[in-house]
Parts: C-alpha cells; structure tokens; sequence
C-alpha cells in the first residue's frame, strides 16, 4: 500500500469513522426485530450480526465501483471533498441518532458527497445519470421492501393457518436466527461497499489508483470499521425500529428480515447503493400491514418519513459547510 500522508490520511480516517457510525447508526437494521422478539439477547445479536456484517463485505465489491466512479467525476474530485464529504454525512449519522431516527446512512453519505463537491466545483461535477439510477433505486427499494415483506407474511399466514400458535412460534424463533443472519449479512453486503468506494474515490483524487478498483486493504478496513460499529449498537434506533413502530412476534420478524435481505442482495448485486434503513423499516411496515392498518403506528412512521425526506438535503448541506471549512484552511 502507498504511504498514506496528509489530507489523505485525515480522507481514510474519516471514512472510516463514518463507516464506523454506519455500523453503530444502522445496527437496528440488522438485530432490532430479533431483539424486539425476544430470540436473542441484545449483545449476541449485535455480535452475531458484526461478524456477518464483516463478512457480508466481501460479497462484491459492485456498490463500491458505483460509488466510486459513478456519482461524480472522479478526475473533478479533490481529498478535501471528499473528507467534507464524510464530515457532512457522520454529522447527519450524529444528529439523527440522537433523535432515535432510523434514516439512512447511504442517503447521508450520497447527499454529503454531492454537497461537498458541488460546493468545490459547481453541478459540473455530478454525473447526474449515475445519481439518476441511485435514486430511482432508492425510492423503489422500498416499495419493494413493503411488498417483499407483506408478500411473505401473507404466504406464511396462509401455509401455517392451522398450526398452533404456540408451535409456530416455536419454529419461527429458530428460523428468526437464519432470518437475522441473512439480513446482517446483506447489510454488509451493501453498506460497507459504499465507503469502500469513497476511499478509492479518495485514492483516484490524490493518484494512489488510476482505476476504480478497489484494493484489499480497503475492503478489509471498511469491513473490520462497520463490524465493530454494529457491535456497539445504536439503541436508540433499535427500539424505535423493533418496538416502537409495530409489535412484532418472531414470525413478523422472519418475514420482515427475509424480505427485505432479499432486495439488498439483488441491489448490490447490480451495484445499486440502495438504503438498508428504508428497506427494512418498509418491510416491517409491510408485515405489520397484514394484520391490520391500525397495527402501524402511523404518527410514528410520518416522523421517519419526513426524516428521509430531509436527509439528502441535509447531508448535502453539512457536507459543503464541512468542505467550505476544510477549503479554508488549505
């Protein structure tokens, strides 16, 4: 690996600590619907799901090429927007965290990225074609998410309509633990990507790299920052997501967990940065739709919606204040 100085270094260290606060912000993703019901015990879900996040990103490296070519123009790009960047997007992390909010950190990370570098070189610099796919993926994502999920509790409904409650409770708690294990697998998958292409933007930027592929190293670092991210687990979130938003029992958490993990593996198989907050929040609201609308806390959820909404902006915003500030003292 090339020696790593200066404003280069400060690049790395930040995507790393915002990979980090990905891991710690969107842990919920990956353990709340199997801490809410009760099959695991808090700590070993957060490090069950901090292994398999490690793991997950080695899955492709796909969502990191996109990321790292394909939002803005990387031969545009300097270190310091893309450390304003990462600035922009760990303070949204903070901010939303503190408010219980489970938004995504892919949205944050995309709107600092493109706030930091508008803010250096004008709208020139985005490639609004690449930004165009990642958005529209965005939106369907979950949609998806919502039809996955209420798709697979309705089936389950239907298949285990004359079970007892009692045995189908028994059966979904173990096969919750499979549900839980795919899902944090497939936030790694997607999530971890998405820095790893931001260093190797970083890289292209300060002429470590010529391509955009991305280095061992990196997948390693990226991989090794979000897994112990997940593992500290950010608790606030973890409630509003597993108990606040619908009551779930294990066969609500299985559905939820399976369908969502299914659209994040089909999306970073093709590259797609999608948000594993949106997809699995839609997915619960999905299952939760099933029973009846009223299940839904629906105050609750406009609160969170409205909290998407705001999040590339934003983000946006934080990330050229961050590179403003940073530009001033280069």
């Amino acid at each position: 690996m090339s020696e790593l100085t200066g404003l280069l270094l400060i690049t790395v260290i930040l995507a790393l600590l915002f990979d980090f606060s990905n891991g710690w912000h969107d842990c919920a993703n990956a353990v709340a619907t199997v801490v809410s019901t009760r099959v695991l015990s808090p700590l070993t879900a957060v490090l069950l799901a901090g292994a398999l996040n490690v793991a997950g990103a080695f899955f492709s490296t796909a969502v990191a090429k996109m990321i790292g070519g394909g939002i803005v123009y990387p031969d545009a790009i300097t270190n310091t927007v893309v450390a304003g960047a990462m600035g922009g997007a760990i303070l949204w992390n903070l901010f939303t965290l503190l408010l219980g909010l489970p938004t995504s950190s892919s949205h944050a990370l995309i709107g600092g990225l493109v706030g930091s570098a508008v803010a250096h070189g004008g709208w020139t610099v985005v490639q609004f074609k690449g930004l165009r796919a990642i958005l529209e993926a965005m939106v369907l994502s979950p949609l998806f998410g919502f039809g996955m999920g209420f798709l697979i509790m309705v089936t389950v409904s239907w298949v285990f309509f004359r079970v007892q409650r009692g045995v189908a409770t028994k059966v979904f708690s173990r096969l919750q633990l499979l549900s839980a294990s795919f899902m944090a697998f497939s936030h790694g998958a997607n999530d971890a990507q998405k820095v790893m292409g931001v260093i190797t933007l970083a890289l292209v930027a300060s002429g470590h790299l010529t391509s955009s592929e991305v280095p061992t190293w990196v997948i390693v670092a990226c991989a090794l920052a979000m897994g112990l991210g997940t593992t500290v687990g950010g608790w606030r979130i973890v409630r509003t997501l597993g108990m606040k938003i619908v009551k779930l029992e294990p066969v609500h958490g299985f559905a939820a967990e399976t369908g969502a993990a299914s659209v994040l593996l089909f999306t970073a198989h093709f590259g797609l940065p999608v948000s594993t907050t949106h997809t699995i929040t839609s997915s619960i609201l999905g299952v939760g739709s099933t029973r009846r609308l009223s299940a839904v806390r629906w105050g609750l959820t406009s609160k969170i919606l409205s909290a998407w909404v705001f999040t590339l902006p934003g983000a946006g915003l934080l990330g050229a204040g961050v590179y403003a500030l940073l530009a001033s003292f280069t």
